[in-house]
């Protein structure tokens, strides 16, 4: 699957900054990522009502470590998934009448076209289930081999004969990091297990929180074949898990998602990488960013109020005032969006804008260095947008002087490798067939 447009990131003097990240696990801020590589997985979509604020966020950030990682010196290998094929999706194209491949091909395509509107750098391997099922079928036959894994019989209706499990009792480490707070006891992580998509209450299941790794064939779901595991499709974890394995290898420096990822997904792929790979910590850093509310709430499909950056940019939003909008946040931390922000961001893009052709533009390399120890201070880009602020109001308050063009170029640049953030006059937005 091919994902969409890089954008242009202008070439900036040699950055030296080690970025620092709070990780999951721990807590701990530590430095992640080098001496000379950096690895990224990021979980991504299941295609339908793409692509709200809250993806938005989540890929920012990413799209930020990806930045400072790159600007330290690093070479970066990037992957990201698609749940091509899933329960949601399924159920969203019989609710709404659409061929589940159609629904999932129009949300893919929107969501390519956001990401290149909002200069997200794509991933060096974007994969979705569908296509990486034969991975997944040599996976799953592995685990079954090593003794990982084990069949169940026919559930209640007769169906998913042959659905197989993960058996989490052969992964001795399962359980000792936690990342998520709130799944503390085994109560806590059964009754999440069952919200997010698990299925504690499965008959012929050694342990209520083993999750599927292939779901057998049932009447009008689609299925592939699976040599000797039958006809089924893959199950959510195991399919993160392959790609990951498959594209980047163990250890991953960074795997990343939004904070209600944290458990069972994160935690049950990290199960499945060890049991893959052998690597102990197949993972060095879990990074979770905070989700995104509306009008009271989570932002999510199921309540329906969705801000979608779609529609923003329909109802004439410059992409640039999104991506400020997101970067005011820092990302481990829950908020809110109100109308107000987009102002704000506006607001704040015009002034920046402003600046660069101001004649007593202000000094660059200082604003440069403190954008890099911001985001090298776990992505601190609240932080970030106010020493732009305080350049930008010195600019635009200062007396004329040599060399003001040179150094409000350099400050653009660096705003725009460090920050994605273009200053150039907006032009005609990226449309929808343009990324198709």
């Amino acid at each position: 699957m091919r994902s969409w447009t890089a954008p242009a990131i202008p070439t900036l003097p040699p950055g030296t900054e080690r970025v620092h990240l709070r990780r999951s696990e721990d807590g701990d801020v530590r430095p992640v990522g080098g001496p000379e590589r950096a690895s990224l997985y990021v979980c991504g979509i299941t295609p339908y009502d793409a692509t709200h604020l809250g993806h938005a966020f989540t890929y920012l950030t990413f799209d930020l470590l990806n930045r400072a990682w790159r600007d330290a010196g690093l070479e970066v290998s990037y992957a990201q998934n698609v749940t091509d094929v899933d329960e949601p999706l399924l159920e969203r194209a019989e609710a709404t009448g659409v061929d589940w491949r159609d629904l999932a091909h129009s949300q893919i395509d929107l969501f390519r076209s956001d990401m290149a509107a909002l200069r997200i750098i794509p991933p060096e391997h974007y994969l979705g289930a569908v296509e990486t099922v034969p991975d997944v079928v040599r996976t799953v036959s592995r685990l079954l081999a090593d003794g990982h894994a084990y069949r169940v019989p026919a559930d209640a209706s007769g169906e998913g004969a042959g659905d197989v499990y993960a058996d989490l009792s052969a992964d001795r480490r399962f359980g000792e990091t936690m990342l998520d707070p709130e799944a503390r006891t085994q109560q806590a992580r059964t009754q999440q297990f069952g919200e997010r998509g698990g299925d504690p209450e499965r008959p012929g299941k050694r342990s209520p929180l083993d999750p599927l790794l292939w779901r057998a064939a049932r009447a009008g779901e689609p299925s592939w074949p699976g040599d000797e595991l039958g006809w089924g499709r893959p199950g959510w974890h195991v399919e993160c898990a392959t790609i990951a394995a498959m594209t980047l290898g163990a250890p991953i420096t960074v795997c990343g998602g939004g904070d209600d990822l944290r458990f069972p997904h994160h935690e049950m792929s990290a199960s499945h990488l060890r049991m893959l790979t052998a690597a102990p910590a197949p993972v060095s850093a879990h990074l979770h960013v905070g989700l995104v509310g509306y009008q009271g709430h989570k932002m999510s499909k199921s309540r329906g109020n969705l801000v979608l950056v779609s529609r923003l940019r329909d109802q004439g939003a410059d992409p640039m005032a999104i991506r400020l909008a997101l970067l005011a946040h820092h990302y481990a931390q829950a908020w809110e969006f109100t109308e107000g922000e987009l102002i704000d961001a506006a607001d704040r893009l015009a002034m920046w804008r402003a600046a660069t052709s101001a004649a007593g533009a202000g000094e660059a390399a200082p604003l440069l260095a403190q954008l890099r120890t911001a985001l090298a201070d776990d992505l601190d880009a609240p932080r970030a947008l106010r020493a732009v602020d305080a350049w930008a109001r010195a600019a635009l308050e200062g007396a004329p002087r040599s060399g003001a063009a040179e150094d409000a170029a350099l400050a653009a640049a660096g705003i725009d490798a460090l920050l994605g953030v273009d200053l150039a006059a907006p032009t005609a937005q990226v449309g929808r067939s343009d990324a198709s």
